[in-house]
């Protein structure tokens, strides 16, 4: 009897173990690759991931790109880079956009990018710093203006966790 329970306990721990495994080996394959053939790559520092890398595929050869950094890193570059050779990309509606927004930046609803090129931004190499409320629309926004073709995007998330200064 005494032998029983222990042949039991053993199957039970190994079921539990391949279980675990297969577990993680699914949590880990989703996240570098999607259905779609979404790839993510996290780009780690010290302090842990500090920009992570998107690339999913349109069909055939196409890929599209972004690059997604934290609100933190977005705020120190507004902070620190005077030359201001970017745009900072709201991409919520205009009346949100009304009620306030991240100084100097324009408004392109994420809803009204389509097929063509916003005529707000003629440059496709022009950097980019994209933005909503809570980060959602800005990673929509982001995949189509780099399936439109343009080439340096980065997105940073959402103004609810904008801590900065706010224009109104």
């Amino acid at each position: 009897m005494k032998t029983r329970y222990t042949i039991l306990i053993i199957v039970i721990i190994v079921l539990l173990a391949v279980a675990g495994i297969f577990i993680y080996e699914r949590a880990y394959v989703s996240f570098l690759t999607d259905e779609n053939g979404t790839s993510v790559s996290v780009i780690g520092g010290a302090d842990g991931p500090t920009s992570i890398f998107i690339a999913g595929k349109l069909g055939g050869d196409d890929t599209i790109t972004y690059t997604q950094i934290s609100m933190d890193e977005a705020k120190q570059i507004f902070e620190s880079d005077t030359d201001s050779s970017y745009i900072i990309l709201d991409v919520r509606r205009a009346d949100e956009f009304a009620e306030g927004h991240i100084p100097g930046a324009i408004n392109v609803a994420n809803e009204s990018i389509g097929d063509e090129a916003p005529a707000e931004l003629p440059d496709k190499n022009q950097l980019i710093y994209v933005y909503c409320r809570s980060g959602n629309r800005s990673k929509q926004a982001a995949e189509k203006l780099a399936a439109l073709g343009y080439t340096n995007i980065v997105e940073f998330g959402g103004i609810l966790d904008w801590t900065g200064e706010i224009e109104k």
